[in-house]
C-alpha cells in the first residue's frame, strides 16, 4: 500500500468507525443535550473536557502513525505493514480504542449522562473482547515474536509511566 493510499483509507476509516463509535451514537444517545453533571459534581464536567482533549489528540496520532509508519490503516481489511510499536504505543497497547473510549467518556461526563457512560463501558467490554478473541491472536501470528515481546512489556489498557524501548 503506498502512503497516500494509507492516508486516504484511514481518514475514511477515522470517519466510519470511531466517527459513529465516539460520535454519532453518543449523539444518538444524548443529543448533545446538558444535563445536571454526574453525581451532582461539576469538576466531573472538567474531566470529561479533559477525556475529549486527550482522546481526541490520541485517536488522530494513532491513525496518523498507522498511516505514516506502517503504511495501512486501523481496518482489518487493511493493515499495516509493519507493527506499529512507536510514539503512544510506547506506552500501552491499544492507545486507539483507549482514545475511542476516553471520548465517550468525556460525553458523559460533560453532558452528565449515565446512559452515555454505560454506552462507554459496553464499548470497552466489545473492545476487550474484541481484543482478547482476534487481535491479539492475529497480531501474535502476523508479527510472531517480535508482537510477543511486545505485549510483554506493554499493557493492554494502562499505561506504562515510561516508554517501553524494545
Amino acid at each position: 500500500m503506498t502512503r497516500l493510499r494509507a492516508i486516504i483509507g484511514s481518514i475514511i476509516f477515522l470517519f466510519v468507525a470511531p466517527g459513529i463509535v465516539a460520535g454519532l451514537i453518543p449523539w444518538g444517545i444524548s443529543q448533545y443535550r446538558v444535563d445536571p453533571p454526574l453525581l451532582g459534581v461539576e469538576p466531573l464536567r472538567w474531566l470529561g473536557v479533559l477525556l475529549l482533549i486527550l482522546g481526541g489528540v490520541l485517536l488522530l496520532e494513532t491513525f496518523a502513525r498507522f498511516a505514516l509508519q506502517g503504511l495501512g490503516t486501523p481496518a482489518p481489511i487493511a493493515p499495516t505493514k509493519t507493527l506499529v510499536v512507536t510514539g503512544s504505543y510506547r506506552f500501552v497497547r491499544n492507545p486507539m480504542y483507549v482514545a475511542v473510549v476516553s471520548l465517550i467518556l468525556g460525553q458523559a461526563l460533560v453532558f452528565g449522562s449515565v446512559l452515555v457512560l454505560g454506552y462507554g463501558l459496553i464499548v470497552w467490554l466489545a473492545v476487550h473482547l474484541f481484543v482478547l478473541g482476534y487481535e491479539e491472536p492475529t497480531l501474535s501470528r502476523s508479527y510472531g515474536e517480535q508482537y510477543d515481546r511486545y505485549r510483554a512489556n506493554v499493557r493492554r489498557w494502562m499505561p506504562r509511566l515510561t516508554p517501553w524501548r524494545g
